[in-house]
């Protein structure tokens, strides 16, 4: 910092020719521009200035010290550009992580349509059902679904999921069509990642354990069996709005659904959210509930 002082007043009054014109320039006072001025020539051991009563001019040591001065100069107004430029057009590497199924469906073609309107973006894409580290992998985005466990990121909600419970029509034609929570004992109950299904009853939450004859991690393999008439499934709309409205799966117990659960952007909180990371994060969250508006069709 030092070594700065006096050079933006040094380049005024080079440009100006004149200490009064210098200092309106700057929008100091025509004696700090002076100061600075005698202060550099000292620190520089160098008189950098002819100064008469009718005029200021440069010294040939004057001239070349210009020189240099306007070339830094001339630098950081480039660089401010440059950092203008990356907020009107993003460019560089973004690197996230997803959801297998949710980000193929979902997320990578709006990623593809973002890139093809910023191509000076790079994006590298971690499709995992892992709840990675963000810091660790050095991610700067993450997309979460459903409730988010205490975190130290921030978050920003782009749009919402809602859970469906459903079968085919041969099953609940065979089976009868449940109308209550507690019905479910009685029906084949296909299981995920977790022995139990979420509801709302009288506004309130509640885990309703189930059981049946498949136990499946994927929600593909989940969405075949109950196409196929084996059982009950409960899933993200994701897996099953195509099949609810074609017909080919019915839904059930609406009355219990539980409320609509968020799609978060993730991003560490001590981290500045740079232009190309906000303008992603705005473009899904405008674009995602769209895209599932388009195909996700309205409870029974």
């Amino acid at each position: 910092m030092f070594l700065w002082e006096g050079v933006t007043e040094f380049v005024a009054v080079a440009e100006t020719d004149s200490f009064t014109a210098a200092s309106k320039r700057l929008g100091i006072s025509t004696a700090q521009v002076s100061r600075q001025i005698s202060a550099l020539e000292n620190r520089l051991s160098t008189k950098l200035f002819y100064r008469t009563t009718r005029k200021v001019s440069l010294t040939e040591e004057g001239t070349v010290y210009y020189r240099h001065c306007r070339q830094i100069m001339d630098g950081l107004e480039e660089a401010e550009r440059a950092i203008s430029n990356l907020r009107d057009t993003p460019q560089g590497i973004v690197k996230l992580t997803a959801p297998v199924t949710y980000g193929e469906k979902y997320i990578m073609p709006l990623i593809s349509n973002f890139m093809l309107s910023y191509p000076e973006v790079e994006v590298v894409v971690d499709l995992t059902n892992r709840q990675v580290d963000l810091i660790e992998g050095g991610y700067d985005l993450a997309i979460r679904l459903g409730k988010l466990s205490s975190s130290t990121m921030m978050a920003k909600r782009l749009t919402n999921r809602t859970q469906f419970v459903c079968a085919a029509p041969e099953y609940l034609e065979k089976y009868g069509v449940p109308h209550s929570l507690s019905e479910l004992r009685h029906h084949n109950c296909l299981v995920g990642n977790h022995d139990y299904w979420r509801f709302q009853e009288a506004g309130k939450e509640k885990s309703v354990r189930v059981c049946g004859t498949l136990v499946c991690n994927s929600g593909y393999g989940l969405l075949d069996a109950t196409l196929k008439g084996i059982g009950l499934v409960q899933l993200p709309d994701y897996y099953v709005d195509e099949e609810l409205k074609a017909g080919n799966l019915i839904s059930v117990l609406d009355n219990y659904q539980e409320p609509k659960e968020g799609i978060w952007a993730l991003y560490p909180h001590n981290r500045h959210l740079s232009p190309k990371v906000r303008m992603l994060v705005d473009y899904l969250a405008e674009q995602l509930p769209q895209a599932l508006t388009r195909l996700i069709p309205q409870p029974r």
